[in-house]
């Protein structure tokens, strides 16, 4: 298929002003909202919070080192995993049942409510008042990369959209200056590389995908050229757009209609993205409370300062993702490790949220694709994937801080007592957000689709009317 010498030209002519493939890809920021609300639903029901920041720790962190104390573990270290509980571990993927291993840690009853957190996590275990933790997730799929798809998606397949998208189709954009979903990958310490399904849109129209941001160095191209002066930038897309414009009316091409709202979005976000990113103009007590100049924090420090300054801004749907949890061997050295990374500025977070009266409409969601066996890997001690039971906590948002949710047999290896699938966390945060997952309707093909697909899931009412 050949590419109409208009369309080549149009590239050479948007690069010479400066605005690269990235700020013509950002295809979330569009957002007008009067456009947003003629393919979406009003909230189905009085929301309890405005915006979601998903801190998704992938890798999987070990539900029995941080939320799910295990103290038989340390009695039966070196054994089997008891016959009575062996017999109801799914027959998947690398799921041993031999040589348990001991939590390196303790654990504490932390807050008035007495929520059991590891050592491991200090800072975090002081907000136990604010956390409600289930403690029951569970799927199938053992795989990092589908295991991330079903964690962010619902299937392991990732042709889905995902929980961000059907976010912003369902209720739009509050802010007309930046996206309305962003998502900030951060180093991933060996770890595969980020599965670009968590941020897209699957059958959903592109204009809904997340924009993927560096909390570093910002968006790109989203910067005004050196010796650009705004009425210049103006001029020279108002020449863009007529030309777009005329093109548009003879072929009527749904992407050039979306290229052409990305040009005006990108506009604005010259003079409101570079702002969002200046974290220098917070206080040095702010600074401090994240870890930002530390060099172990810094990192996860400055995408969680910036995670708070975007839902002051009104962007709806945040994503941070942390790789690095995937403690095959050495489960004591990885773990410390992340907590280290992590700790510090998610517990940050929190007490930022809490004082700025932010955190009472801001629901904060922690976890990963999946935990880890109770069984130790090999003779490197570390643990192997384990999908069949782990751990998420929820915070803020209109939740039920000081709770767990859910129960795993004495090992922690499955769940006993209110299981939690992955789409059920999903209609949970949709609910926060003031939607029925089940009335979010997208027609795919004339199939009427919705975030919970043929499998379905439902809402843990318990998080926040627990019972």
């Amino acid at each position: 298929m050949s590419i109409r010498p208009t369309l080549i030209n149009r590239r050479t002519f948007a690069a010479n002003a400066g605005l690269g493939a990235a700020s013509i890809a950002l295809q979330s920021l569009l957002a007008d909202e009067h456009e947003q609300a003629s393919n979406a639903l009003a909230p189905h029901h009085q929301p309890t919070a405005r915006s979601v920041i998903f801190l998704f720790m992938s890798g999987g962190p070990s539900q029995v080192d941080t939320f799910d104390p295990k103290p038989d573990l340390a009695k039966l270290a070196g054994q089997d995993v008891p016959d009575s509980l062996a017999k109801k571990v799914p027959r998947i993927k690398r799921a041993g049942l031999s040589n348990l291993l001991a939590s390196p840690w303790n654990f504490q009853q932390q807050g008035n409510a007495g929520v059991a957190v590891s050592d491991l996590l200090p800072k975090l275990g002081k907000h136990a008042d604010e956390l409600c933790v289930i403690r029951s997730m569970t799927h199938r799929n053992p795989v990092h990369g589908p295991g991330e798809c079903v964690a962010l998606t619902g299937t392991s397949l990732g042709d889905r959209p995902s929980l961000g998208a059907w976010s912003i189709y369902g209720l739009g954009s509050e802010t007309q200056e930046l996206p309305a979903f962003i998502t900030m990958n951060l180093h991933t310490d060996g770890m595969q590389f980020p599965q670009a399904a968590g941020w897209n849109t699957g059958f959903l129209p592109p204009k809904y995908q997340g924009t993927l941001v560096d909390p570093s160095t910002g968006i790109l191209h989203a910067k005004l050229p050196a010796n650009v002066s705004k009425p210049q930038r103006e001029q020279e897309l108002r020449a863009i757009q007529s030309m777009n414009r005329k093109f548009y009316s003879s072929t009527k091409l749904n992407e050039l209609e979306a290229r052409m709202r990305s040009y005006e979005t990108a506009f604005k976000m010259q003079t409101s993205a570079p702002e969002l990113f200046a974290i220098g103009q917070e206080t040095a007590e702010t600074h401090a409370l994240y870890g930002c100049s530390g060099k172990t924090t810094r990192e996860v420090g400055r995408a969680c300062l910036i995670a708070r300054r975007m839902v002051q801004r009104g962007v709806r749907y945040i994503q941070i993702r942390v790789g690095g949890w995937d403690a095959h061997g050495n489960l004591k050295g990885n773990h410390e490790k992340m907590a280290a990374r992590t700790d510090i500025p998610i517990a940050a977070l929190l007490s930022d949220l809490k004082r700025t009266g932010l955190l009472e409409n801001t629901l904060v969601v922690w976890g990963g694709e999946f935990g880890r066996t109770p069984t130790m890997e090999g003779r490197s001690g570390g643990r192997d994937h384990s999908p069949t039971a782990y751990t998420t906590w929820l915070a803020g948002g209109g939740t039920q801080g000081g709770q767990t949710i859910g129960r795993t047999d004495p090992i922690g290896y499955t769940v006993t007592e209110r299981p939690v699938k992955p789409l059920d966390l999903h209609a949970t945060i949709l609910h926060a957000l003031g939607i029925d997952a089940k009335q979010l309707v997208f027609d795919h093909h004339g199939l009427q689709e919705n975030p919970l697909g043929v499998s379905g899931g439902s809402v843990v009412s318990e998080v926040f009317n627990p019972k």
